[in-house]
């Protein structure tokens, strides 16, 4: 969010290893300045085998990784991992979630959420970063203002904590799990359940 408030700056948040791949070298390539951040969690979590063919994914995309029709989940970094564990967890449940990937947090590429929202009516935003004053909260602002219409209910965020975050080993009592992810997920989508959307 700090960097994202610098007019001109290009900031990316990779969530994989391909991922990291495309965007550095369309980083390198770009004539404007590029901010590249590499979220430490994804090197211990994330493998996978990356193709050296010099091709570059597009900056300023919002990546669909997953279609789904009943709640549109948006996340980005390391957090992506979490996201869509939870999407096959819910889907075991019958609840089919979108996931996106918002790998640029500056410019935001609002169209892949726009479209997905107006499918589903619901949106659940999942950062690792503390909740007040988030790239979360832009991407709240935003979409109630340009998909209001579409929404059923207002959206929701899963994030870190209004804290200092803890130390190594004790991380995972500050970043959002899975369990977190789904009990607000499914709670958007059923009826007889009430959202909290305070201290989630």
């Amino acid at each position: 969010a700090l960097f994202a408030h610098i007019p001109g700056l290009r900031v990316l948040i990779p969530s994989s290893p391909a991922r990291a791949y495309g965007l550095l070298l369309a980083a390198i390539r770009s004539n404007d300045p590029v901010i590249f951040l590499e979220p430490k969690r994804i090197y211990r979590s994330a493998k996978s085998i990356v193709v050296d063919n010099g091709e570059a994914l597009p900056l300023d995309t919002s990546f669909v990784l997953r279609k789904g029709r009943d709640l549109t989940l948006i996340s980005w970094g390391a957090s992506i991992k979490e996201t869509l564990e939870s999407a096959e967890a819910l889907a075991l449940e019958g609840i089919q979630t979108e996931v996106i990937d918002v790998a640029s947090v500056s410019p935001i590429d609002f169209a892949p959420l726009i479209a997905s929202i107006r499918k589903t009516g619901h949106a659940l935003v999942v950062h690792e970063a503390a909740r007040h004053c988030g790239v979360g909260a832009e991407v709240c602002a935003t979409l109630q203002e340009r998909a209001f219409p579409y929404l059923k209910q207002p959206i929701a965020r899963v994030t870190g904590y209004d804290t200092v975050m803890p130390y190594f080993r004790n991380e995972h009592y500050y970043l959002p799990d899975v369990r977190r992810i789904t009990q607000v997920a499914r709670a958007m989508v059923s009826p007889q359940r009430e959202v909290s959307y305070e201290g989630v």
